[in-house]
């Protein structure tokens, strides 16, 4: 009798030595690999900035590398990758372009044009996440933003270039009638684009009021851009003129289709409108060859000169 009173007692020790053991390793695990609820996550924040410049790796993925931001609405992926427009187009989210799943804690992802991807996701802080392509090795950091209280004027001068090539030709529609007569003053188109690693401008003395297909290009140059030290929302503007040399322009954006020109040396306002706006949809060969880029621009330490 006694001998089955003892094993009866190891054996309940042993089950409840096992059955405390067991939960130990339960909580470990809780404790050590928190789940990440990547659906609520991504639906957290309205739009999601890609900060191209931010990106890690060698590698691409291309639908990243067009977008300015990305949205996840439902079940569907929207980006905006264009410039012009946005805040307006899809109530903010820009074109739908394809659709998203988060099964087993991953981001899946089938676009209409560039296929399915599979990419995993980190949170960085309040509202910064990092989408990584295992395959490429490449991390894309995005930052979470409301359609309310998304910094549109920003993006406008954080990606100004791109603005200047979602038109194929900005007309001038105002002189200021301050400032001095210079060469410039008769320049009535310019065209920005870039020629492999090189920004390219053309200017043209054609009059105004013309189809953009029928401008004659009187010049081809380089141009840059600057930013300017401790002025976030002034850019500079440089035209490579050989026969007269560099023109110097403060930049402004007035809204996505006007942007003004004032020569700094002259006194001199220019107002140019976008003619001919090119839509980056969600397939055609336009999109394709259009991709963001790492993009720093030189700092000069100049002064405010126009008066607003």
């Amino acid at each position: 009798m006694r001998t089955i009173k003892l094993l009866f007692t190891t054996l309940a020790l042993a089950i409840l030595a096992t059955g405390c053991y067991t939960e130990v390793i339960i909580e470990d695990e809780y404790i050590d690999e928190p789940f990440l609820n990547v659906h609520a996550l991504l639906k957290s924040y309205e739009l999601w900035y890609v900060d191209i410049n931010a990106t890690s790796g060698n590698g691409e993925v291309p639908f990243l590398q067009r977008a300015f931001t990305i949205s996840f609405v439902g079940e569907t992926v929207f980006t905006n990758n264009n410039i012009v427009g946005i805040g307006k187009t899809g109530n903010g989210f820009g074109l739908d372009v394809g659709y998203f799943d988060t099964a087993n804690g991953r981001l899946q992802i089938n676009h209409d044009m560039d296929g399915y991807w599979v990419l995993e996701v980190f949170v960085l802080d309040n509202n910064t996440i990092e989408l990584y392509d295992a395959d490429s090795g490449t991390s894309y950091f995005l930052e979470g933003y409301q359609r309310n209280n998304f910094d549109y004027d920003m993006v406008f001068y954080d990606n100004i270039e791109y603005l200047l090539h979602e038109y194929n030709v900005w007309e001038k529609v105002a002189t200021s009638v301050e400032g001095t007569v210079n060469d410039f003053d008769g320049e009535n188109y310019l065209q920005f684009y870039f020629d492999g690693n090189k920004s390219v401008f053309n200017s043209s003395l054609d009059p105004t009021g013309m189809h953009f297909n029928d401008i004659l290009w009187d010049y081809r140059g380089e141009y840059s851009l600057f930013d300017v030290y401790n002025d976030e929302t002034l850019k500079t503007l440089t035209l490579d003129y050989d026969f007269m040399g560099n023109d110097y322009f403060e930049l402004y954006v007035i809204n996505d289709s006007t942007i003004e020109l004032y020569h700094s040396s002259s006194g001199t306002v220019y107002r140019f409108k976008g003619r001919g706006f090119i839509t980056y949809l969600k397939s055609g060969m336009s999109q394709v060859d259009r991709k963001r880029t790492k993009t720093q621009y030189g700092t000069m330490k100049v002064v405010r000169k126009r008066k607003i």
